[in-house]
């Protein structure tokens, strides 16, 4: 692994979105983020770090008219394994909470345990949710398909002390790899953590994995070290396809949505986006007569 920096003029997109790193050092053989047209110009495992990311934030931050929700996690994740060394990200959720903006940070790593105490503090005044993704209960096949992450009971572990610490959760159930963890067996397991761990939803896009350029590549070279013969069935199931859907699509689907409702856990995609966007203050309003 190779650590540079490098020079940004913002650190929050247009949508309130928040990358403090570029690559990553998980090892998740399934990554999207390693296709082409991220254009990433470094190796997928040396990190960027954007310079100043803090102080940049914190301009941002000031200059917006009213707090919003802020997201981060979903092209890098914000707890690699150097977050221990830099704590960038632990500096910029103090300022969220300083400046009293609401919080979606996302995950797979128990990492974020370290920053519990600011989590419950932003989650007192406005919302933090933590949303964890889980792929895979065997944990052998875990290490297999994400070797240098928490394990799946790390992240269980995780959902349960954000649901004692009174924050809210989502789970994100993706991706699901045919004819390696698309089965019911693996499923119900999963959803069985997320009910008690009592997450308030579930992400599911369809069970399946999405292959495209640079990505599609780096998963097929694992499948050949991993599940020997595997990748020459997703040749000839998929071809070129970017959307590889399992085909216990519609039986997994039918089990997810099913469970979903008898718990009364979130599981409409539009629903979940809307409730992860949605700013809500807790501070107490005082009354103007």
């Amino acid at each position: 692994m190779v650590l540079h920096f490098a020079d940004y003029k913002t650190i929050l997109s247009n949508q309130n979105g928040m990358n403090l790193y570029r690559g990553c050092t998980h090892g998740c053989i399934y990554c999207d983020s390693r296709s082409v047209c991220y254009q990433m110009n470094h190796d997928f495992e040396d990190i960027e770090v954007k310079r100043d990311a803090p102080l940049i934030l914190e301009s941002q931050l000031r200059r917006k008219r009213k707090p919003c929700m802020i997201g981060t996690g979903a092209m890098c994740d914000s707890y690699i394994s150097l977050e221990n060394e830099l704590q960038i990200t632990r500096q910029c959720l103090l300022l969220i909470e300083k400046y009293g903006f609401g919080l979606a940070i996302q995950t797979k790593s128990a990492r974020i345990l370290r920053d519990i105490d600011i989590l419950k503090r932003i989650n007192a005044k406005t919302k933090c949710v933590v949303q964890v993704t889980l792929t895979t209960y065997d944990e052998d096949l875990c290490r297999k398909i994400e070797p240098n992450v928490s394990s799946t009971l790390e992240r269980f572990q995780v959902l349960e002390a954000m649901r004692e610490a009174k924050i809210p959760t989502v789970v994100w159930i993706s991706p699901i790899l045919p004819f390696i963890n698309d089965t019911e067996e693996n499923l119900c397991g999963l959803l069985d953590y997320c009910i008690k761990a009592k997450v308030r939803g579930i992400l599911c896009f369809g069970f399946g994995v999405t292959l495209r350029e640079g990505n599609r590549e780096h998963f097929y070279a694992k499948l050949d070290e991993q599940f020997p013969s595997l990748k020459q069935k997703y040749i000839q199931q998929f071809g070129n396809a970017y959307i590889c859907n399992s085909p216990n699509n519609n039986q997994l689907m039918d089990i997810f949505q099913s469970k979903c409702q008898r718990q009364g856990i979130l599981y409409k995609t539009n629903d979940i986006f809307t409730y992860l966007r949605k700013f809500e203050s807790k501070e107490r309003q005082i009354p103007l007569f």
